[in-house]
């Protein structure tokens, strides 16, 4: 039986996908416990990854947004005890207004000029040409693992990334999923100019409904054999309780506070815990509906997230206060 006080790493995810693709990632599987709290209504998957053992976790069924979040967060770490870091995994959409942003990027939640790496706002309707109202700045990851994404990253400077063959492994290795999780064909990934609204149902093809005429795309320079595919971004993510679907207001909040990705869940935990964020980039925040990307995008956070893990000493997650501990404080 796996020994709850065995692992250090939470990794939590908020829709299925996303729990896929972090288990097609596992170096071991540790199977499931036999027994946990009777309060505790979570479920888990537990494995290791590098030398670090996790605890992954996802979302109750279409139960989203930050206080859902908050709520699994906190279950986790009163029955994994000696939790030390928080990871939160999975897909979001990307702000492309200042930044070269594609599906299937991978954006990683950065602190700078005074502010962690995760921005909470709300905004009071989904619809365009709404307002937003920013609620502050939220606490940034331990600094090791900055140290280490930052190392992590000029590695694949100088290097490139091998994320694609990664995934290109796990695949291979769980073929049931190479329909859902493989990369899309790059002409799906259209970025539609601001004003042009998805306006059909939602379950219609946005091609069919949006089409693809030039005058409606945001035309982008081509990546070349240099640039890395994906991409990684470090910076700010933007967090919410509803899904952003504006991209008036998606460009907006880029514009003026340097914004890289939407998502709905991480300010629940950042508030509280800290957490880094990694999100693949599946849609770009508007109102075109590209659930094609999900599989993949879930697929490059959770690859990259994997890399990380494997950059990172034990004796440095040990040394970091139990996230326990930081509950009782609060």
């Amino acid at each position: 039986m796996p020994d709850p006080s065995d692992y250090t790493i939470g990794w939590v995810c908020a829709v299925e996908k996303e729990l896929i693709a972090a288990q097609a990632f596992l170096d071991e599987d540790h199977g499931e416990l036999d027994s946990q709290p009777a309060n505790d209504n979570n479920n888990y998957t537990l494995g290791r990854i590098g030398k670090h053992n996790v605890v992954i976790v996802v979302l109750p069924h279409w139960e989203y947004g930050l206080v859902n979040a908050a709520n699994v967060a906190r279950d986790m770490i009163r029955s994994f005890p000696n939790l030390r870091v928080g990871l939160m995994v999975g897909i979001g959409g990307g702000a492309p207004a200042k930044h070269d942003i594609c599906l299937g990027d991978v954006v990683v939640s950065s602190a700078g000029y005074a502010h962690g790496g995760v921005y909470q706002y709300d905004y009071e309707k989904t619809i365009q040409n709404k307002a937003f109202i920013p609620t502050g700045f939220l606490n940034k990851p331990p600094t090791f693992i900055m140290a280490a994404a930052a190392a992590l990253n000029a590695t694949y400077r100088m290097k490139g990334h091998q994320l694609k063959k990664a995934i290109e492994s796990a695949l291979d290795r769980f073929p049931r999923l190479q329909h859902e999780f493989r990369q899309p064909n790059a002409s799906t990934d259209r970025l539609y100019k601001p004003e042009i609204l998805h306006t059909a149902r939602d379950d219609e093809d946005c091609l069919a409904a949006c089409g693809d005429d030039e005058w409606k795309l945001t035309i982008r320079r081509a990546r070349s054999a240099d640039d890395d595919d994906p991409v990684i971004h470090y910076g700010l993510i933007a967090s919410a309780n509803q899904l952003m679907k504006d991209a008036s207001i998606r460009d907006k909040i880029s514009l003026e506070k340097n914004v890289l990705c939407f998502e709905m869940e991480a300010a629940g935990l950042m508030n509280q815990f800290p957490f880094l964020v990694v999100r693949g980039i599946c849609d770009y925040a508007d109102s075109h509906k590209n659930s094609l990307w999900q599989g993949y995008a879930a697929m490059t956070a959770a690859a990259y997230t994997r890399d990380l893990l494997h950059r990172i000493a034990p004796n440095k997650v040990e040394a970091e206060k139990k996230l326990g501990d930081i509950l009782l404080d609060d």
